[in-house]
């Protein structure tokens, strides 16, 4: 499954550089599939299925806390051992994200797909 970040967020941004996928942005940032990643051109997005120019922005999650976006979150598999972001989390509001639950091998598809 992917992480979250909850509303107990207190924009302290150590998780955002910890994230291999670059996948935790500010709130209110739009984001990008290609941002920090190898993909390139038009890319299915997992959660809605919808293919979109990876270049394009992407309506952030959150305007008030970081958040991530989980169309990119693998938590860390392929990286770490476990999810940096909670790791470093001062607050531990970097938690399981039940409405994205993903296998282990789905985890490392998604990876290899963003990091050809």
């Amino acid at each position: 499954m992917a992480i979250k970040i909850t509303d107990e967020c207190i924009n302290c941004g150590a998780c955002e550089p910890e994230c291999p996928n670059n996948a935790i942005y500010e709130g209110g940032a739009e984001w990008r599939f290609a941002d920090g990643t190898k993909i390139k051109g038009e890319y299915k997005g997992r959660s809605t299925g919808a293919t979109v120019d990876a270049e394009d922005p992407q309506t952030p999650y959150s305007m008030d806390v970081y958040y991530i976006a989980s169309d990119k979150c693998t938590e860390c598999a392929g990286f770490h051992d476990e999810p940096q972001c909670a790791a470093v989390c001062p607050v531990d509001c970097c938690v399981p994200d039940e409405s994205n639950v993903e296998t282990e091998d789905a985890l490392l598809e998604k990876k290899a797909s963003m990091h050809l």
